[in-house]
């Protein structure tokens, strides 16, 4: 029911939108995205990137970890995009995740050597998570396992692919363009992420 596949998507993005853009053409200072008309800020991005780096740099390995995260930045606004999209298409369905089902699933993924062996492990990930984003984390694979088990694992991709072009979404040309066939910012590197049966585990060949 948790694992997450790699999506392929194909939908029409409707691009303008106002609040990307001021009126001569240039990104307005401090967007990183707008989605569903909804801005993310430039801080907030930065607050997740800043959290993982101070967790990072706590630890024993902080070189070699900070070292395998140049693009941060990238993979977390992708990530967190990622997550509307999934939360509109999960809303539409009329599906939701309660926080005691996180925090059991939580209690599960860390009774294989506690708290924090399970931060630890997050911190590692290809995507890393500061402890604190944890549960966001744990969220979206609750939200994506019951939106496949609801439209099926092939059936997923019609209402992520709605969701998103529903969303109108846009990206500070800083960071790329918003692909909609990926579901992700298009390099190929922050496609829809090949999830984890937990939070705490990274994917095969990460």
């Amino acid at each position: 029911m948790h694992r997450r596949t790699a999506l392929s998507v194909s939908a029409a993005l409707l691009v303008a939108a106002p609040l990307l853009s001021a009126c001569s053409g240039e990104t307005r200072p401090g967007t990183a995205a707008v989605v569903g008309g909804e801005r993310i800020t430039t801080s907030a991005l930065q607050d997740q990137v800043n959290d993982v780096r101070t967790a990072q740099n706590r630890s024993e390995q902080a070189a070699q970890l900070v070292a395998s995260t140049p693009n941060l930045e990238r993979l977390k606004l992708n990530k967190m995009i990622q997550l509307r999209v999934l939360e509109k298409a999960a809303k539409d369905a009329g599906i939701s995740v309660s926080t005691k089902e996180v925090e059991d699933f939580r209690e599960d993924a860390g009774q294989d050597g506690g708290a924090r062996k399970l931060e630890q492990r997050a911190l590692a990930q290809k995507i890393p998570l500061a402890p604190g984003q944890i549960d966001n984390d744990i969220r979206f694979t609750l939200l994506f396992g019951k939106l496949s088990e609801r439209f099926g694992k092939e059936a997923v991709l019609a209402p992520l692919a709605k969701a998103s072009d529903a969303l109108h979404i846009t990206v500070n040309p800083r960071y790329g363009d918003w692909d909609v066939k990926q579901i992700a910012l298009g390099d190929g590197e922050t496609a829809w992420i090949t999830q984890r049966t937990r939070p705490e585990q990274a994917p095969a060949g990460a």
